[in-house]
């Protein structure tokens, strides 16, 4: 991805930015990849499902660092903002809601029956209560419809669909500057309002302890579209107060209210500060030099590896916690669950997401045609504008 906007764009402040896309930005991998670990970090040395016994005695010190581990889903909420804005520039709906699909399915799908069959053999953590369960999961809905996740990973999911039917919108309308900042506005006020009031769907769309990291994705994929100005930095740090004031209620949800009041709340707001600052620092170009070639790969294997980890290692971790030392079972069940990410990717991501967005493509061109014959504009694919693809994201990941 180059420094900024496409060749020939005009910023908003009338000037033009030159340059064409460039190659793939290794720096958000890289966050990808710090996100996932602490997550994984968290889950294994952090929660006592898995232990049987409170982990702060399991691990003395390990466990103080764990507890903030949770945090790396909101940086992952930052980095879908970026990333969803950018790679829906110059795209229509049709081709919209094609990349998600095939982007999010493959590897969930994966992710759903192998750890249905973990937990149908060994039922030690979490019991899989019907099948119609393990069915309704493989839909991604079942959040929405009260049935439980085949693993408690899922629920940002869910969150992260809500937000694909909103930007849906801005991309009904036309992915631009001033319709993302318009979208962003909107969004922020909703989630300013929902705590409030009397209205399911508000509170039910608004998610005002999620939204402030993808709206301050969004702004800062337009600071690195079209460049720094008052606005995208008003846009930022509004959302950095609003998110730093959920603080307190997401490590009560995620530690419990009596471990939520025993731990210190300032770690989480430095790591915040600091997500918040390597995103700035991307948006920015300052990163642009980190070009490992090994990120790329690693990055790719991130959403595999956060889909399948959690109730399959806890799993993995209570059946043979008598039978190794902490560290090393929790070491060779992360190096495991790497493994079976890196081929979730290779053997079903890869060539299911494929084959799933040309299938989905030739079904959305068959709508197109028989609108056109019957003369009903459904302006879901519009021709591609020069310059305006999705910049730095391989046409096979977008």
């Amino acid at each position: 991805m180059g420094t900024g906007a496409a060749a020939g764009e005009t910023q908003p402040g009338g000037t033009i930015r030159s340059g064409a896309p460039g190659p793939r930005l290794a720096a958000l991998d890289g966050v990808r990849v710090l996100a996932a670990l602490s997550v994984l970090f968290y889950h294994y040395t952090a929660l006592e499902s898995a232990w049987g016994e409170p982990t702060a005695g399991v691990f003395p010190l390990g466990h103080r660092l764990a507890v903030y581990g949770w945090l790396g889903v909101e940086i992952f909420f930052l980095v879908s903002g970026f990333v969803i804005c950018m790679s829906a520039w110059g795209r229509g709906l049709g081709d919209f809601a094609v990349s998600r699909a095939s982007r999010l399915f493959p590897a969930y799908w994966a992710a759903v029956i192998f750890t249905s069959l973990v937990l149908f053999t060994w039922p030690e953590v979490r019991q899989v209560h019907s099948f119609s369960d393990v069915m309704v999961n493989l839909s991604m809905l079942q959040g929405g419809i009260g049935v439980p996740h085949i693993d408690d990973a899922y629920w940002t999911l869910f969150v992260e669909l809500k937000f694909y039917v909103l930007f849906a919108l801005v991309v009904l309308r036309g992915v631009t500057y001033r319709n993302c900042v318009l979208f962003c506005a909107l969004w922020t006020l909703a989630g300013i309002v929902a705590p409030t009031a009397d209205n399911g769907v508000l509170s039910f769309f608004a998610v005002p302890s999620a939204s402030p990291y993808f709206i301050a994705g969004i702004a800062f994929y337009l600071m690195r579209r079209f460049g720094q100005n008052a606005v995208m930095w008003a846009l930022v740090g509004v959302q950095f107060l609003l998110a730093q004031h959920y603080v307190h209620a997401r490590m009560i949800s995620n530690l419990g209210r009596a471990a939520a009041e025993q731990t210190p709340p300032w770690p989480a707001h430095v790591i915040i500060a600091c997500g918040f600052a390597l995103m700035a620092a991307i948006a920015l170009g300052a990163l642009d030099g980190i070009r490992w070639s090994w990120l790329p790969h690693a990055g790719a294997i991130t959403y595999p590896l956060y889909l399948i980890h959690m109730m399959a290692g806890l799993t993995l971790i209570h059946h043979f916690r008598r039978d190794l030392a902490p560290v090393p079972l929790v070491l060779g069940v992360t190096a495991g669950m790497v493994v079976l990410a890196w081929l979730v990717h290779r053997l079903v991501e890869r060539p299911l997401g494929r084959l799933l967005r040309d299938s989905l493509r030739r079904g959305m061109g068959d709508i197109r045609s028989s609108a056109s014959s019957s003369r009903v504009p459904l302006g879901l694919f519009p021709a591609q504008r020069s310059g305006a693809g999705a910049e730095g994201v391989p046409a096979g990941r977008r």
